[in-house]
């Protein structure tokens, strides 16, 4: 298993469960993969909600990615985890406006909006988790990135 493998599967499940710090409380929602490549897994969402004043005040991170088995009823899981830095580049803010077009619905309309934020999980480890190796989790090959 490499990266590459871990992009494809998180990609292939495209929602992701992302835990955050909130001053010592672990939170946890869902977010949905805008994508990956070699430098990182990248997230779009916006300024004004909590998430990203947890990730402001502490930049660790782990996301979750589920996908279904194949009759096992527990699936694959592919853990990340790492820190996160927030983007302000207007390329990618004009690619995410091209590819996500529900955030016009959504009132943002311009690269300048304040509430549009893009982090990405530029640095960590993920491993691919499945229930062969129910309690033997430490066994499983870490791809650093």
């Amino acid at each position: 298993m490499d990266l590459q493998d871990c992009i494809k599967f998180a990609t292939e499940q495209g929602v992701a469960y992302v835990a955050t710090d909130d001053n010592g409380q672990p939170r946890v929602r869902p977010l949905g993969l805008w994508f990956a490549d070699e430098k990182g897994f990248y997230f779009q969402t916006w300024f004004t909600k909590a998430v990203c004043k947890h990730l402001k005040n502490n930049p660790k991170v782990e996301v979750c990615f589920h996908g279904p088995g194949s009759g096992d009823g527990i699936g694959k899981v592919l853990r990340v985890a790492g820190e996160i830095e927030f983007l302000d580049d207007m390329a990618l803010k004009a690619k995410v406006l091209e590819d996500r077009p529900f955030l016009k619905d959504l009132g943002i309309e311009t690269l300048e909006d304040p509430r549009l934020a893009i982090f990405r999980i530029y640095t960590g480890e993920a491993f691919l988790w499945t229930m062969e190796y129910s309690g033997r989790e430490s066994e499983l090959e870490r791809i650093k990135f």
